[in-house]
């Protein structure tokens, strides 16, 4: 089994790109990525800039451009320029709303 197929869920796959942003925890970098796919439990990412030296234990994937949907992020695992995360804390709801 390879490593993309280490999931407990089902996920979407897209006909066309789905551009999003990492982010740090602290704001300190952001870089561009593709969600390739993506389901309730996690995503797979791919990465056109280097994460090399980049705090990855822990990110933001901001999915709008307004930065008003996003994720909470671990690394599951790097091929390449390609990345599995691990959503964290799953979010039920908004801000204020009934967990």
């Amino acid at each position: 089994m390879s490593e993309g197929e280490k999931r407990a869920g089902p996920r979407v796959r897209f006909d066309h790109e789905r551009p999003a942003q990492m982010m740090a925890i602290d704001g300190t970098w952001r870089r561009d990525c593709i969600v390739e796919n993506i389901g309730e439990g996690g995503a797979r990412l791919s990465v056109g800039d280097t994460i090399t030296g980049l705090q990855l234990t822990e990110f933001f994937l901001v999915l709008s451009s307004m930065g008003l949907a996003y994720r909470h992020c671990r690394l599951a695992w790097v091929n390449g320029d390609t990345i599995g995360v691990s959503f964290l804390g799953r979010q039920r709801g908004r801000k204020g709303g009934k967990p």
